[in-house]
């Protein structure tokens, strides 16, 4: 029996942060940070998986939790610590 190949040079359900180069991602990441940290009294940290989200989310997009620490000290390190490394959480995005 011949071995099944898939018609992409991929593999369809590869992480989409694999295709970016690790430089490209870790720059988009540090643009993202340095909006958040210019204004962090518009975000907030999740306090179940740490994500930085949207001062008017009333649920984590990520975990769902529903605790956030709101204060611009956190987000603004928590936004500095993300910057400094690859994507590890799976976000929505990551499901479609």
């Amino acid at each position: 029996m011949a071995p099944l190949f898939l018609p992409f040079p991929f593999n369809a359900f590869e992480d989409k942060n694999r295709l970016m180069s690790d430089t490209q991602h870790l720059a988009d990441r540090a643009a993202r940070a340095q909006k958040i940290i210019a204004s962090p009294d518009d975000y907030k940290v999740c306090e179940g998986c740490e994500s930085i989200v949207a001062e008017r989310a009333t649920t984590c997009p990520n975990c769902h939790g529903y605790r956030f620490d709101v204060s611009p000290e956190r987000v603004v390190e928590q936004a500095t610590h993300l910057a400094t490394r690859p994507q590890q959480s799976v976000t929505a995005s990551d499901l479609t």
